[in-house]
């Protein structure tokens, strides 16, 4: 079992009592613990089986606006005297940032919100194995498929925030893992491909059949691949991508990279970078959702936040530091978004296939090829080519580029958003786009 909160906050206020006595005008730790055990398979058979237990503590001191951190996996009261009077020390030697400092206390969440995060279910590693073996039967059900990896992994977790303006509070989360990854083979390609499932409750989970045989589907269908010529052209990305898209423009409307002047959308707030009918949500507040949480890594409440409306750039997302260098005020997304996704378009999915009589369908991309300074994007890519609305055959090794400043004003969303990660989309087409291939 994950260490309670009784315990976490006595070891919290020990650590804010004798910061305090050292001479530290402020304090913030953060203690936790978290227990995960794993089970991988190979080729139907049994490959590993592991358990971890990590406990650990973060110590940040202040003294006036100097600032520094100490972390530690050893919690005993002899080695938190130690790591604190080393922070201290520290601290007297670092140079003073006018920026420095504890959020506002007015901003520091009231409560923790029930949000269902936590399920006590443990499942035996017995159980761990039927899962898995089930799942691999399914996915090598093909004879083409010639190699599978799947694993299941239970995490339970349990921390605890704290500083030295009184506030003290934190969460049991939990999440359950099962994954499978299938390589096929045909006299012409090798190819691979995955599914997986995260939720935080296990009855949530996607059942063996259902995972082993997507992987198997996804791999099957790449094989035998064709090259095509460059060509600037209509794509649609795959859920799975799209949300990838969406992680970018997250990273571009960061604080940190606001304040340093390193993002392509700084002095972009109330103007319009998306069509009209787009609009992104990041709420933390979502039961069940897989980044809720009540409140950020510094302890400022979180709520919902309308990001983007109808087009239009409504919210940076600000920390407590960076935000006194904007000269705003955080608004709780300090260690980025909780359960950021698009909200869903308003045609269907078979009708965005059939949207042009010739597009592509990308269902991987390769490499990391986005610069938010500039809003370039250029990754190696694999997919399909549509015709028709039918999948004609897959592609491969292709580059697909544009810039995110045209991208995002020509994004069409269809209306099968699922909450399946923490960052979600609904299957995106943006067109125009530029590929190349052969």
């Amino acid at each position: 079992m994950v260490k309670d909160q009784e315990y976490l906050q006595k070891k919290a206020s020990y650590c804010l009592d004798l910061a305090k006595k050292l001479g530290a005008t402020d304090t913030s730790v953060n203690i936790g613990n978290s227990i995960s055990e794993t089970v991988n398979f190979r080729n139907k058979k049994l490959d590993e089986s592991n358990r971890s237990d990590n406990l650990g503590i973060d110590i940040t001191t202040y003294i006036g606006k100097k600032k520094s951190s100490i972390s530690s996996s050893n919690l005993l009261n002899d080695n938190l005297d130690i790591l604190i009077e080393k922070c201290i020390e520290t601290t007297k030697n670092t140079p003073e940032d006018e920026f420095n400092s504890l959020p506002d206390k007015d901003l520091l969440a009231k409560e923790v919100k029930d949000l269902n995060l936590y399920d006590d279910t443990h499942l035996e590693n017995e159980k761990k194995v039927d899962y898995l073996s089930t799942l691999e039967a399914f996915a090598s059900n093909d004879k083409k498929i010639v190699n599978t990896e799947s694993s299941f992994v239970e995490d339970k977790s349990n921390f605890i925030l704290a500083n030295s303006d009184g506030f003290c509070k934190g969460f049991k989360t939990s999440s359950f893992i099962a994954s499978s990854v299938a390589v096929a083979r045909d006299d012409k390609s090798m190819e691979r491909d995955y599914e997986y499932s995260l939720k935080c409750h296990l009855n949530d989970i996607k059942n063996p059949e259902e995972l082993g045989k997507k992987a198997a589907e996804y791999t099957l269908r790449k094989l035998g691949p064709k090259k095509i010529g460059s060509e600037k052209i209509a794509i649609i990305f795959d859920k799975r991508i799209a949300k990838g898209i969406l992680s970018n423009f997250a990273n571009a409307i960061s604080a940190s990279a606001i304040s340093r002047g390193t993002s392509f959308l700084k002095n972009k707030i109330n103007q319009r970078i998306f069509s009209d009918n787009i609009n992104i949500i990041d709420k933390p507040d979502m039961f069940k959702g897989i980044g809720s949480k009540s409140f950020d890594s510094e302890g400022v409440q979180s709520y919902a936040l309308n990001l983007v409306e109808q087009g239009i750039l409504k919210h940076y997302l600000i920390d407590t530091y960076n935000g006194k260098k904007l000269k705003l005020k955080s608004n709780g997304r300090c260690g980025g978004t909780s359960n950021l996704y698009f909200e869903n378009g308003k045609i269907s999915y078979k009708d965005l296939l059939n949207s042009y009589s010739r597009c592509l369908y990308i269902t991987e991309t390769i490499g990391h090829g986005s610069n938010i300074v500039t809003g370039d994007y250029s990754v190696g890519a694999t997919g399909f080519l549509l015709e028709n609305g039918e999948f004609k055959y897959p592609i491969n090794e292709i580059t697909i580029a544009g810039n995110f400043r045209d991208m995002f004003k020509n994004i069409t969303l269809a209306n099968d958003l699922e909450f399946e990660y923490s960052t979600n989309s609904p299957t995106m087409m943006i067109e125009g786009m530029v590929v190349a291939g052969k």
